[in-house]
């Protein structure tokens, strides 16, 4: 399943500073980063559970913002890029 992950972590605090960097790296092992707060993630659904657990388990729910977007098997028609392009094909093939 293709996901589209935003969030909005409050950094007003050390604390907040922490989480945010949390969220960044459990969304960058899943997919990857298209915008500074946005994740494009390719994923099974045991993986989708376990992701979402991550994410709930670290964000504070009175503080920050996370929005999950489940964009299905045809998301190909569903994405809409304009402008410079920030990510790779995520089924494609990647050399490194």
């Amino acid at each position: 399943m293709y996901l589209l992950i935003t969030y909005d972590v409050c950094t007003s605090s050390p604390s907040g500073a922490k989480r945010l960097r949390q969220v960044a790296r459990i969304c960058q092992n899943y997919g990857q980063r298209v915008q500074n707060s946005v994740f494009e993630c390719l994923v099974e659904p045991a993986q989708f559970v376990s992701l979402q657990h991550q994410l709930l388990s670290v964000i504070d729910k009175e503080l920050d913002s996370l929005r999950i977007y489940h964009l299905g098997n045809n998301y190909k028609r569903q994405i809409f890029c304009f402008g410079k392009v920030t990510s790779f094909e995520i089924e494609g093939e990647l050399i490194i």
